[in-house]
């Protein structure tokens, strides 16, 4: 049985996302403050957090932040009021794997949690992934390029592990897009050449060969 954390301030949303959960068979623990949602979701002992942007103590963008930080790799659903892009965008590189925005459908909750969880249940297929001098290390979370360590957000770290995957392959915008970012993101395939755009500030920085190629009018490649 799964078992999932719901850290949610607004005491009548709580119990019922905490009722409808249970009523799937999940094992469901709930609080209202974010450092307890935090000190909780430390332990790892989670196959998944529902989080609330906006608590008392610690915003969820904080836990979520911290958590990675801490190579805690729990998938996190985040919830909240606000609607705007760039909130969706800021809870996405805080370490969310998803959001949804308030008011939601219990059935579009449920369905967006067993998908994490099938994700999460998935064998990795590695534990570390190396293209050239470039390694990732998908347990610690961490990049190195050579003997340097990178410093990654979390989509700067998921879209790598992409690429690195599809060592080359042409990859599009819309799958880019499809695979890095939840299903329902509305920002555009622009943003794909923003991050990657950041990429390459972090990895192909010289005295390194470049290492991540764009195919015009396709989409890009990593790879020499």
């Amino acid at each position: 049985m799964a078992r999932l954390l719901v850290v949610e301030d607004e005491a009548r949303l709580l119990r019922l996302v905490e009722r409808t959960l249970r009523g799937e068979g999940y094992g469901v623990d709930g609080c209202e403050d974010g450092a307890e949602g935090y000190e909780r979701a430390r332990t790892g002992e989670y196959d998944l957090v529902i989080l609330d942007v906006l608590l008392p103590n610690m915003s969820g963008l904080e836990i979520s932040l911290r958590l990675r930080r801490q190579g805690v790799r729990t998938p996190i659903l985040m919830l909240t009021a606000r609607d705007a892009v760039e909130d969706r965008v800021a809870g996405l590189d805080a370490g969310a794997d998803d959001y949804m925005v308030k008011p939601f459908a219990f059935a579009e909750l449920l369905a967006r949690v067993r998908a994490l969880l099938r994700r999460q249940s998935e064998p990795a297929l590695a534990t570390e992934l190396r293209v050239d001098d470039l390694a990732l290390d998908l347990m610690r979370h961490e990049a190195r390029r050579g003997s340097r360590r990178i410093e990654l957000t979390p989509r700067e770290f998921a879209l790598l592990e992409y690429l690195m995957r599809n060592v080359g392959h042409v990859l599009s915008r819309p799958q880019i897009v499809d695979t890095v970012w939840p299903q329902d993101f509305e920002g555009g395939s622009n943003v794909v050449d923003t991050y990657v755009h950041y990429l390459r500030e972090k990895v192909d920085q010289p005295p390194f060969a470049p290492l991540i190629r764009t195919v015009r009018g396709v989409g890009y490649v990593l790879g020499r």
